[in-house]
């Protein structure tokens, strides 16, 4: 396991990222005066995000149903305890976005490979209303996979 983001764990079976982008940001505030440089003044910190890209090789690493297990978690809008493989603790995330461009396809149109970046956005605020549980998104995820491969044979 390379990281869990809640009850999804990223590696070689599920989705592998080949980075990890981490951006922190502290605000400060300044006011002009006359006669000398202008006064700042520390407003606490501000925006922090991690953008994970990699490639999805169906068949070799990964399934393109982790991307869909993400974006219905995303569809939530709640925050996930994010912890690297390591067992170090992030913090409570949010899925801002994700994009994939798929190529490299076979006759029927079926990709060969993904290439995907997720973003994250981290709203630590001791908020545990947001914070997202993934124990009703399962049934709901497998029903829709399930109707999908079963629609396609019937």
């Amino acid at each position: 396991m390379m990281m869990a983001l809640g009850m999804f764990t990223f590696g070689l079976p599920t989705l592998a990222y080949q980075e990890l982008q981490r951006s922190t940001e502290w605000r400060h505030s300044s006011t002009s005066r006359i006669g000398t440089n202008p006064a700042s003044q520390f407003l606490g910190r501000g925006e922090d995000t991690i953008t994970l890209p990699g490639t999805l090789l169906p068949g070799l690493v990964g399934s393109p149903m982790s991307l869909d297990i993400l974006r219905r978690m995303a569809d939530t809008g709640k925050a996930w305890p994010l912890v690297g493989g390591t067992g170090r603790i992030y913090g409570a995330w949010v899925i801002t976005s994700i994009s994939e461009t798929q190529q490299i396809f076979f006759e029927d149109g079926t990709p060969r490979r993904y290439e995907f970046s997720i973003n994250l956005k981290r709203i630590d605020d001791g908020r545990v209303d947001m914070l997202g549980s993934l124990t009703g998104m399962v049934g709901g995820i497998l029903r829709g996979v399930l109707g999908r491969v079963l629609g396609g044979i019937l």
